[in-house]
């Protein structure tokens, strides 16, 4: 199929967002290049002018007012909920800016049989490459971060969550998921695994989507012939964005596996946090506390301590 016979949804949620929005806008249509696509942006209550930002310099773009700080994953559904028909979904940060050609490929990408989702290749606002890909969760690859560190645990699938190898990005391949700022994934990909879990608020709710959609037998793919720069929030320096992070990743493999290998993945996470707490690092510090605590476990997260722009 054509990439202009088919259509692409293009989500975006904003958050105080104003700043960001008009090179976020003015790098949509070189990214989209060739492609039919409609926008329609969620606005989780912003206080600054996001949305008047997003009416002015794209009037046709359909505007959800959430109405509250929702969090990302509602944020994408509520705009999903207004948007026009389409064929693929494209989910961006609006700090992600699109370079030319970037969607056509990914929806090339996404014809590949099997194909659920399709991911780029990443860069900061330095032109660094961002490591996006990710493996599946597990035991091992948390005790690899703990006694590794993540740069060195990385570099072996066992060990690592986050594949680090540098060389790996310079080809195309499937990833058990990766990270959620710039992911197109297909209709039947929504049909058959959406909404996403609006119980995350913030992180892990890509993870969750992409496992679910390969329980399915829809595979992620990553191609670096599409590239997108990633100007990036601050949950590695952010106490609260990090301790969040950390949560949610307990939360997530608690619904994937019985309580034994949840209990050592959270003892895991335990080791990573306090160990990195005693070198001083604050957002581990207060991860570990909230590891500890039974209520921080239970609790679903909330508005009153991030926002939803990674």
């Amino acid at each position: 199929m054509d990439s202009k016979t088919e259509t692409v949804a293009v989500v975006a949620v904003t958050y105080n967002s104003a700043q960001l929005v008009p090179d976020f806008i003015a790098a949509l249509g070189p990214g989209l290049e060739g492609v039919d696509w409609h926008l329609t942006v969620a606005d989780n209550a912003s206080a600054d002018d996001s949305v008047a930002v997003v009416r002015r310099l794209a009037p046709e773009a359909t505007v959800v007012e959430v109405g509250r700080n929702a969090g990302y994953a509602a944020g994408i559904n509520a705009a999903l909920a207004k948007a026009g028909p389409f064929t693929a979904v494209l989910v961006l940060n609006p700090d992600v800016r699109l370079t030319p050609g970037c969607v056509r490929t990914l929806l090339g990408v996404l014809r590949t049989p099997g194909t659920g989702i399709a991911v780029p290749l990443l860069v900061d606002g330095e032109g660094s490459l961002i490591q996006t890909m990710r493996r599946e969760p597990s035991v091992l690859r948390m005790l690899g971060d703990a006694v590794l560190g993540a740069g060195r645990a990385g570099r072996y699938p066992l060990l690592g969550e986050v594949v680090t190898d540098e060389q790996r990005y310079g080809e195309a391949a499937v990833t058990d998921w990766a990270e959620g700022s710039t992911v197109l994934f297909s209709a039947e990909c929504w049909e058959r695994c959406g909404p996403w879990d609006e119980s995350f608020f913030l992180y892990s709710e890509e993870t969750d989507f992409a496992l679910r959609a390969r329980d399915a037998g829809l595979l992620t793919r990553f191609t670096p012939a599409a590239r997108a720069v990633h100007l990036e929030g601050d949950s590695r320096v952010s106490p609260g964005l990090w301790t969040l992070l950390t949560l949610n990743k307990v939360r997530l493999y608690r619904r994937r596996h019985n309580a034994m290998a949840a209990t050592a993945f959270w003892a895991a996470l335990v080791l990573r946090e306090t160990s990195r707490a005693a070198i001083g690092k604050a957002p581990s510090r207060m991860a570990a506390r909230a590891l500890l605590s039974p209520a921080r476990l239970r609790e679903r997260p909330g508005p009153h301590t991030v926002h939803p722009n990674r």
